[in-house]
Order: C-alpha cells, then structure tokens, then sequence
C-alpha cells in the first residue's frame, strides 16, 4: 500500500518526531520528520488512512497548540535571494 505525506503545522517548538508519531500512530505512521526551529514538519500515513488523520488531527491539540494538517503539497522551487 502506497503512503501519504501529511503537513502538520503550528506544532509546539518542544515537539520532537517521537511525539509526531505517537500523535499519528492511529492512523498508521510510518515516519516522522519536524523541521527544527520552524515549528511545523511532515508524517507519512497509509494512503487510506490520509483523510481519517487529515479530518481527526486538524485542530487537534498538541502542547497547548492547535494543529493544522493537510496533505502536503511538493515543493516549489524558489529563486534563491
């Protein structure tokens, strides 16, 4: 079964990917990656578990923070400045 990227932003900066994945572990997490400083990162679930994790997990709190999650998109490339 293929998997899903989900963005899960608006994390609280004490957040580690430990606790990314036990918050997604209901809906079959396979890994977890925060970006460091930037208060947001991105966990990978099952293809038929995206929605469920999407409509549970938005607006779920995590450290006194409401989490914003959607499916993420690709990255833009971005002219350097």
């Amino acid at each position: 079964m293929s998997s899903k990227r989900l963005f899960v932003g608006n994390l609280p900066f004490s957040a580690n990917e430990a606790d990314l994945m036990n918050a997604f572990e209901g809906y079959g997490a396979s890994s977890a990656r925060i970006i460091e400083g930037r208060g947001f990162g991105f966990v990978d679930v099952p293809e038929d578990q995206m929605h469920a994790a999407i409509e549970n997990m938005n607006g779920a709190e995590m450290g006194g923070r409401r989490l914003t999650v959607n499916e993420a998109r690709p990255r833009e490339d971005r002219p350097r400045r």
